[in-house]
């Protein structure tokens, strides 16, 4: 084996490679964060200053590499003046093979080297913020005492500082018999990531945080503190005499001071110290951080811990019901953890630096997840943030221990132990370790109890599984890191860990996951759930509010956000993979506001299972249920919606039916579940809840005026009845074999509106409608489909003569067509009138079917593929040098004209019969397979066409397969049953509506290099047939750029090769790019999703005005004018007139301008009832150039006083705006030129 590396010296090449992420975050992750111009060289060693050992350095020189192929090692020869190179040392070759070994690569190793220094705080920046923390140390232990008061007095005495003391509920009164009171700190102690080295820069510009940990004496607290919040009460009082103090400017510290409280939770309020640019030594505001501090208690406090288990009810203040008794105390797990969460700071410092001790690459582990996670929403940040994540920074490292040291099983799961990792893995073996346990761990049926001490657990875990939704137990055995967490939001974690782990498998050698992995910002909510929901809370009204739950999650808003969330995990049920809620995080604010700014506006994010979002019926108990409450906490729940029903099987069960009219319908079934939930349990009505699937869903429905007229006369339509009148033609085609002289073998589709993508619902067009439809709705699309009749010796061996058998055979099934069915019209078509060719397959056969629909037939002949390649291959056919030389120039027997007509009707015949079928058959399959892939299509090809993009510069077929690439991903899933979840192994990143589907396209189009091409494995992950359909054909036109390539398309060329060209891809990206930005608007509520549809015209040079009332298409218009589709004063003109499939002047009258201007100007037009064209000069042409013959573009003679200038020309713009008026008589309605500024 052949073993060739090649290096250069390790400090340069390792630096090249920093640079190369540097540049990377510097676009995506640390982009976020402002940066002074020290903060872009902090991927370079502290040492860069250093002197560099110059014969060290010629030491280590290039390396060229070895060569064993014969077993001896050949060096590469030495050039004079040059020292020998070296081959890699034993030690170098090791950390080579580490590298891939532990890093999944040597470059991913690299990468994560320069990731790394890039998220922590700079070295040489920290004095100022130690220099900081010991005045602050010194502040703090010199604070005077403040004698015991009464909570409200001591609270007006803060209050004239300019300082609200937090206290939670239930809030102190006049009656309270405890006072509060002040002393120093019995400890100070910096705790969290900052003394370990573990901080990790957050998102969004948020600073680093250094947690100061400030012990209260034990003489403040009395025993029976953890009632009703006295504790917290206490701790407030003392949080707002340092808040005063520090304030203050004789403490010198200069410093702003707010309050913040984590999950908006007034009894977990703590301080944050923001520094002020003083230049002082104390200054560190380069450092870009903030000081918390956070009251704590001692180790050993006076306060009873046993009374702190989850089933205790800490919380003594009753209410009376309406049967005039008293309330039972209920049990107030989230108040006791929090007041737990006072004792953990310290031993959850000493937990992670013992991991750090047992296994050093833990840090880097956590710094590495911790990254991963803060793009994800896992943590603080300006933009929305995952429910219950902004603030659970300890739990990322007890989660890493877990995986460390082990866990301790308990109760039933004793049995199922997991076994610990090794200490000994590198930081990617235990970041990918960490996610492959966040992908399989199921956190609401397995409860987690990290390892203890004592080896024993201080509460039961019956108390914990009872009364927590997710449990997971930190080594100190105190608090459950989890509590509060909500289930959607640990679905979400569990969903990205699958997704990510994805993209680590399943990337190809060119294609590099750390981008996606460690830098690319995923909080995107249109391209993370199927569907978003906008809920305002401010005028929720809860439907059986609990005064407890308030009081236990330390407000009304938190406990309703913990009630919604429990809710629609209720309600959707199986129907969802996640169920997520997102909102701000919390902010910091003023001293003199008490209490927190809960969100009023929250998010709710779903991820359909594809086999059970969509059912229409959900069962609950049966009609003989024993347990009379199962069937009255279900009619509670679905209120009106539950109903008893009786099915096929004889079942009498409660059921929840969701009527729905169409198949767009359908898809909104999980949304109005949440609408339901949302509008029965809190009152929400539409005008609080605010969704864009209907928005989305009327840019590809019909105008209502035109759709009604179809329902009132009873006509079907949609996909459904398009493929029942394909298969009756099918049928009466195939009922003609006695009348043809050969056999029908196969009729093919290969037309949009048969294989569900079409922009539009497929509609006929029967004779009724078209005499009451107006002129701007009377366009009948054909669907296009494939004749093959059977083999035979018959068909002539001369290829115009083939052309003319075609039309023989369609004259007679015509003729018997029409004979035999009444009401259906065939006519022959010959040709478009432009190309002239005779070997060129242009004929049709043109049907409409008596209940109005049109079909478009060709006819496929094998035998014409082979004359054509026989025409090709003899033209190319090279001539002997002694023949050459006899023949006289011209004299060669070659016909160039006829080479290029084979050229073009070989590459016409192989679209069109060779790889179209293939093709529908597999996007056919593929919509079968995926309910959101038609959906997704048909709003890409809408998009692309309202900016005046598709057909004349992109063609559908290419908008399917970049749309396939996100749903067949690498090809494995390709062909599997939908409803066989045995067989599924779904990627988590197939989209599971349309409008995700569309976000993502956007995404990619935004920032796709098509200079590298795509692959779309649209045939499954096996390679191509052998019928020789993915050898390379030559071209006869080859203008785009695009490279779309499949198993039996390797090029890329086939449905690209003709458009977009250069000027067409920059246009896609740039209006891509735009509507991304628009996308954003979703979270600032502002979302208008028909301005995405909405294309601007100035940056055109002039544009085309046609008569919208002569376009026989216009109500596909996305701007439709409805008094256009109205019928006109003179209406029965209009009775006579005879449907035209396909017929649209606009279309024509845009293919000949394209056609003949094709070297003067770039014309747009949006082919759905677009009334505009938009046309671009070639700039080139605006310049003067000398005059010549043929120079295909109409010119005018540059006017100059000097003879040598008389033959300069330049672009005669005038004239061809007025050819082009003439041209388009009685359609162009006027031309609006757009003068340069």
């Amino acid at each position: 084996m052949a073993l060739n590396l090649k290096r250069k010296g390790a400090g340069e090449n390792g630096s090249r490679k920093s640079r190369k992420v540097e540049d990377q975050l510097t676009g995506s992750y640390a982009n976020n964060h402002p940066l002074d111009e020290d903060d872009a060289m902090s991927g370079e060693s502290e040492n860069d200053d250093e002197p560099v050992d110059s014969e060290h350095e010629e030491g280590e020189g290039e390396w060229v590499g070895l060569n064993d192929e014969d077993g001896v090692n050949a060096a590469a020869p030495h050039e004079p003046g040059t020292k020998p190179k070296k081959p890699p040392t034993g030690e170098e070759l090791r950390v080579i093979k580490d590298a891939t070994d532990l890093y999944r690569s040597n470059s991913f190793k690299l990468q994560i080297d320069a990731l790394l220094p890039n998220v922590r705080p700079k070295d040489s920046r920290i004095p100022p913020l130690e220099r900081f923390l010991l005045s602050l140390h010194t502040v703090l232990m010199g604070l005077p005492s403040i004698e015991p008061h009464h909570p409200l007095e001591a609270s007006r005495r803060l209050l004239k500082k300019g300082v609200s003391v937090p206290y939670s509920a239930p809030l102190p009164t006049e009656e309270t018999n405890w006072k509060v009171a002040f002393e120093k700190p019995s400890d100070i102690t910096v705790v969290g990531s900052w003394p370990l080295k573990t901080s990790v820069k957050a998102k969004d510009g948020i600073r680093f945080g250094v947690d100061v940990a400030v012990e209260m004496p034990n003489d403040l607290f009395q025993e029976k503190d953890y009632l009703n919040g006295r504790f917290f009460h206490k701790r407030a009082f003392y949080l707002a005499t340092i808040a005063a103090a520090v304030k203050s400017s004789k403490s010198g510290l200069n410093v702003d001071v707010q309050y913040d409280s984590q999950s908006d939770n007034p009894r977990l309020t703590k301080l944050v110290l923001i520094p002020k640019k003083d230049d002082s030594p104390n200054d560190f505001t380069k450092l870009h951080a903030q000081v918390y501090i956070i009251p704590v208690l001692s180790s050993q406090p006076p306060i009873s811990l046993q009374r702190l288990s989850p089933s205790h009810s800490n919380i003594r203040i009753h209410t009376v019901q309406n049967d005039a008794t008293k309330s039972p105390n209920l049990a107030t797990p989230i108040y006791n953890t929090a007041l737990l969460l006072a004792l953990t700071p310290k031993a959850q410092l000493l937990a992670t630096h013992a991991l750090k001790e047992d296994s050093p690459a833990s840090i880097d582990a956590l710094t590495l997840l911790r990254v991963w996670a803060n793009q994800r929403g896992y943590g603080p940040g300006s933009r929305l943030c995952v429910r219950g994540f902004a603030d659970r920074g300890a739990w990322w490292s007890a989660l890493l221990g877990l995986l460390i040291a082990g866990e301790e099983r308990a109760g039933a799961f004793k049995s199922a132990k997991r076994r610990p990792l090794g200490r000994g893995l590198s930081s990617y073996q235990l970041f990918r370790g960490t996610l492959d346990f966040l992908s399989k761990h199921d956190f609401e049926k397995d409860p987690i109890y990290l390892k203890t001490k004592e080896g024993a657990h201080k509460f039961l875990p019956e108390e914990y599984q009872r009364h927590h939704e997710a449990v997971f137990v930190d080594s100190s055995s105190s608090v459950n890191l989890l509590a509060g967490v909500p289930l959607g939001s640990l679905q979400l974690l569990r969903h990205d860990a699958m997704k990510t782990l994805e993209a680590l498998d399943h990337s190809s050698i060119s294609v590099d996951p750390f981008i996606n992995v460690f830098l690319t910002d995923h909080r995107d909510l249109l391209t993370r759930f199927d569907t978003v929901i906008r809920v305002d809370l401010s005028s929720a009204k809860p439907q059986n509010p609990s005064v407890h739950s308030g009081l236990d999650f330390g407000s009304p808003a938190n406990a309703l956000m913990a009630s919604l969330s429990s809710l629609l995990h209720h309600g959707l049920g199986d129907r969802t993979k996640v169920t997520a809620i997102l909102h701000e995080s919390s902010s910091p604010r003023a001293l003199s506001q008490a209490h927190p700014s809960n969100a009023s506006t929250i998010y709710i994010g779903l991820i359909y299972n594809f086999s059970a979002a969509f059912r229409l019926v959900d069962h609950g108990p049966a009609a003989d249920e024993e347990d009379a409450s199962k069937v009255q906490r279900f009619r509670d729940f679905w209120g009106e919606k539950a109903e008893l029903r009786r099915f096929k099987d004889g079942r009498i069960i409660e059921s929840v039916v969701w009527d729905v009219k169409t198949a767009d319908e359908r898809a909104h079934v999980p949304g109005m579940i949440v609408q339901h939930v949302l509008q029965r349990h809190f009152g929400l009505g539409s005008d609080s809840v605010q969704t864009w699937q209907t928005s989305f869903d009327s840019l590809l429905r019909l105008p209502e005026v035109i759709s009604s007229k179809y329902f009132s006369a009873g006509i079907t339509t949609g996909f459904k009845a398009a493929l029942t009148a394909f298969d009756t033609l099918v049928k009466q085609i195939k009922g003609l074999d006695n009348a043809l002289p050969l056999s029908v073998l196969n009729v093919s589709p290969i037309s949009e509106q048969l294989r569900y993508t079409s922009v539009f619902s497929p509609v006929p067009l029967p004779t009724s409608l078209s005499s009451v439809f107006p002129v701007t709705a009377q366009y009948l699309s054909p669907i296009h489909v494939i004749l093959e009749f059977e083999k035979s010796s018959r068909w002539p061996d001369e290829l115009k003569a083939i052309q003319k058998t075609k039309l023989a055979f369609f004259e007679r099934i015509a003729s018997e067509l029409m004979s035999s069915i009444d009401g259906l019209r065939a006519a022959v078509v010959v040709g478009d009138g432009i190309h002239t060719s005779e070997i060129l397959d242009q004929a049709a056969l043109e049907i409409v079917t008596p209940e109005g629909w049109a079909f478009l037939v060709s006819i496929w002949n094998e035998r014409e593929a082979i004359l054509l390649d026989r025409v090709i291959e003899e033209y190319n056919k090279p001539i002997p040098p002694a023949i050459r030389t006899l023949q006289k120039p011209g004299q060669d027997g070659k016909n160039p004209k006829q080479y290029r007509e084979a050229l073009e009707a070989k590459e016409i015949y192989t679209r069109r019969f060779i790889h179209s079928p293939r093709h529908h058959r597999a996007i056919a399959s593929l919509c079968h397979q995926y309910s959101a892939f038609a959906g997704t299509v048909r709003l890409v090809k809408r998009w692309l066409s309202a900016h005046w993009l598709l057909h004349g510069h992109i063609s559908e077929e290419a908008v399917e397969l970049i749309c396939a690439s996100f749903f067949v991903e690498d090809g494995r899933n390709i062909g599997r049953d939908v409803d066989d979840d045995t067989k599924r192994d779904d990627p988590t990143s197939v989209p599971g509506s349309k409008e995700r589907g569309f976000s993502t396209v956007i995404a990619f189009l935004k920032e796709w290099k098509w200079e590298e091409g795509l692959f779309v494995p649209l045939y499954g992950p096996s390679g191509p047939s052998e019928d020789g359909s993915s050898k390379t054909i030559p071209k006869a036109t080859s203008g785009g750029v695009w490279s779309i390539a499949t198993d039996f398309d390797k090029e890329g060329r086939m449905w690209t090769s003709s458009g977009p060209d250069l000027v067409v891809a920059h246009r896609v990206r740039a209006l891509a790019q735009a509507t991304w930005q628009h996308l954003q608007s979703t979270e600032q509520g502002a979302f208008d999703v028909r301005a995405m549809f909405i294309h601007p015209t100035s940056d055109y040079d002039f544009i085309v005005h046609l008569d919208a009332a002569q376009l026989p298409r216009y109500f596909h218009n996305v701007a439709v004018d409805p008094d256009l589709l109205s019928r006109g004063k003179y209406a029965n003109l209009q009775d006579n007139q005879s449907v035209r499939p396909g017929f649209d002047p606009a279309r024509l009258l845009f293919h000949d301008l394209q056609r003949i201007y094709g070297h003067t100007f770039k014309i747009f037009h949006d082919v759905f009832g677009g009334d505009r064209f938009g046309v671009v000069w070639d700039p080139s042409l605006k310049e003067t150039r000398p005059f010549r013959v043929l120079g295909e573009f109409s010119s005018i003679p540059v006017k100059k006083e000097e003879a040598k200038d008389k033959g300069l020309v330049v672009l005669n713009e005038s004239a061809v705006l007025s050819e082009i008026e003439r041209l388009g008589s009685l359609l162009v309605k006027e031309i609006t030129v757009h003068v340069s500024s």
